[in-house]
């Protein structure tokens, strides 16, 4: 399995057979919590922790959560690199284990921490904001296929109302030479299935904004834009982030994040 190929075949998974990963597989997944990378600074701590499931660990995770014993948790920094920096590195970590066969649920903000946090000591200005099962997924429940229903995790804006050219009046063509890395974005998973993220190409730069609708807004545009780097990447392109000052004012309330130029092969 390639890295496009997990991206379009990952999804949440909440019920696990309750096998602890074997110490060849731990160490496998420190390793690339170890490689995982960011361009963007902020603060950001992520670790494996292991929950013996016949004791009285009992993962207050809104009760969906089944026979996971392993767990990532992440902690986070304040400020918008922190935000920016959690959603793009630990997809990168989602996305290889679901290419080892691990199934990965992302949870933030709906879970009770004093049993996930307990013993851990995180960096000053870090808490625990992101924890997320990692192991061998069972066969979906009913429950689960209702709650991706509800939430419309199989359904994604379309193209066209997600990514502009040259100004927010064209929609970008599907065609245009970023339209797989920014399909790739597209598909990417986020809280609710907001889809924060809205797009301006214009030539060889690629600016990203994002639609407010909650603090974990920002995490979610992270992960969007792990996908494009990610697919950037596996097509042969390299490219930079940078801070722009002068930046199209966005209708609405979209807010400007950051600008991705493309460097020639």
């Amino acid at each position: 399995m390639d890295i496009i190929q997990a991206m379009k075949e990952r999804r949440s998974v909440r019920s696990f057979n309750g096998e602890p990963l074997s110490s060849e597989i731990i160490h496998d997944l420190q390793k690339i919590i170890n490689e995982s990378y960011t361009l963007f600074g902020g603060k950001v701590t992520i670790r494996l922790k292991y929950f013996d499931l016949k004791g009285d660990f009992k993962p207050s995770t809104y009760g969906v959560i089944k026979g996971a014993s392993d767990y990532f948790l992440m902690a986070i920094g304040e400020g918008e690199d922190s935000a920016l920096t959690a959603g793009f590195q630990f997809e990168q970590i989602v996305l290889k284990a679901w290419e080892m066969g691990l199934g990965t649920c992302w949870i933030a903000g709906t879970y009770k921490g004093s049993q996930f946090d307990q013993g851990e000591n995180w960096p000053e200005g870090e808490s625990l904001k992101i924890i997320c099962p990692v192991g061998f997924p069972e066969k979906q429940r009913v429950f689960e296929k209702m709650m991706r229903f509800t939430v419309g995790s199989d359904k994604r804006k379309p193209f066209s109302e997600l990514f502009f050219e040259d100004d927010f009046k064209k929609s970008l063509n599907p065609e245009n030479k970023f339209g797989e890395s920014l399909e790739m974005l597209r598909i990417a998973p986020s809280s609710t299935n907001s889809q924060p993220w809205r797009i301006l190409v214009k030539g060889d730069e690629v600016l990203f904004y994002y639609k407010s609708k909650g603090p974990i807004s920002i995490l979610d545009t992270g992960i969007g834009i792990c996908h494009f780097y990610e697919t950037e990447k596996y097509n042969g392109f390299g490219g930079k982030f940078v801070k722009s000052t002068d930046f199209p004012v966005p209708p609405e309330d979209w807010r400007y994040l950051v600008t991705y130029i493309r460097e020639k092969k």
